[in-house]
């Protein structure tokens, strides 16, 4: 075969047919893992509705989609699940609220009792610096430092360094500050929640 003429064209061509390779191969592999990636996000969204709501067996009655302005007129969307338990009895709502913090993107999902007090909440999603993400997840758990389980947030949570009544974590009030907006906009959205909104009822079994 006879050896190609070493030009800017030639080359030129090589590397376009050689991105076009690599192209496909790396969306042939995200086609391959994009099932499981969204299996795993339904899993751990799953277990993170019961985690929050402290309740097995529960239901997923209905679902709302929630969009408000923050203070800066960005528009911020956020999703309200509906939760009864077994006997249908209501228990609240798990509210899916993301704020942006000290290293990006901060995705809480928080749990209110039918009242808007706080029952649980875990991290779904966050950039922060390795290990304060960790402890966002726990500082503010029932029994620790910041503990705002039981809190009523119709009176906005803040950090005591701002006049409030929540420890921040220990050098690190920028995560703090944005974890606690995530909660209070979790709140309002759960407070604004549309009566006749689009609904999607999902069970959540004991064993999945």
């Amino acid at each position: 075969m006879k050896k190609l003429e070493s030009s800017l064209t030639n080359m030129a061509l090589v590397l376009t047919g050689v991105a076009v390779i690599m192209g496909g191969i790396l969306a042939f592999v995200n086609h391959l893992t994009e099932g499981p990636i969204n299996e795993q996000k339904t899993k751990a969204l799953a277990d993170g509705i019961k985690s929050v709501m402290v309740c097995n067996d529960l239901v997923v009655a209905k679902t709302d989609t929630v969009k408000q302005n923050d203070a800066k007129g960005k528009e911020l969307t956020y999703i309200i699940y509906q939760i009864q338990d077994a006997q249908k009895k209501d228990l609240g709502a798990a509210v899916e609220s993301t704020t942006g913090g000290f290293g990006g993107d901060l995705k809480v999902l928080v749990g209110f009792n039918p009242e808007g007090k706080i029952i649980g909440y875990t991290l779904l999603e966050h950039a922060e610096t390795p290990g304060l993400g960790a402890k966002a997840d726990k500082w503010f758990q029932k029994g620790e430092k910041g503990d705002i389980i039981g809190k009523d947030p119709a009176e906005p949570l803040t950090v005591s360094k701002d006049g409030g009544q929540v420890d921040a974590i220990t050098a690190s009030t920028i995560t703090s500050r944005a974890f606690l907006l995530a909660i209070n906009n979790a709140y309002k959205a759960y407070k604004a929640t549309p009566a006749d909104a689009a609904t999607g009822a999902t069970e959540q079994n004991k064993e999945e």
